[in-house]
């Protein structure tokens, strides 16, 4: 009888999942919306008074997007207020709705990631996700991986594509 031999294995291949790299936490937002005159135009005092009443805490541990869905300008500085009160309280906060939330945080976790581990190394990333912003985390880890590795596939080690090859 013929030995089976797991060419997969033998050809020293790290398959990465996704997955694995998408930040986890619950994903909040903060519509300013709310907090217009007659959804055109921002009061300052009025603002001001409800930063200083609300409930900050609520957002404890969250990732946190603001955003103002109402065809209006908000100051810069509304935002900055908002920032200064989620500091300390939420974990990440970016400007946007849920989904530019999600593309600030996918970024800025695999950004900061310690990928070390696979210096020299030949790396596949397999290709089915279900997560959102996955074009954007597939590009992310892309970007962070393509300096330290010896070859970088998509897909399965039984049907990869060639993305990159050191030289």
């Amino acid at each position: 009888m013929e030995e089976i031999i797991n060419k997969v294995a033998k050809a020293g291949l790290i398959s990465l999942d996704i997955k694995d790299f998408y930040p986890r936490g619950i994903r909040a937002t903060i519509d300013l919306k709310e907090q217009l005159w007659q959804e055109l135009v921002l009061k300052e005092k009025d603002f001001r008074s409800w930063v200083k009443q609300f409930d900050w805490n609520k957002f404890q541990g969250q990732n946190v997007g603001v955003w103002c869905s109402a065809d209006a300008i908000v100051p810069t500085w509304a935002y900055m207020l908002i920032a200064t009160e989620l500091e300390g309280i939420a974990d990440f906060i970016a400007f946007g709705n849920e989904e530019k939330l999600e593309v600030a945080l996918v970024q800025s976790h695999i950004q900061s990631l310690d990928l070390t581990e696979y210096k020299d190394q030949r790396v596949i990333i397999k290709g089915c996700s279900d997560i959102s912003a996955a074009e954007v985390a597939f590009l992310e880890l892309t970007k962070a991986l393509k300096p330290i590795v010896k070859s970088l596939m998509f897909g399965e080690a039984c049907s990869s594509v060639p993305v990159y090859k050191k030289r």
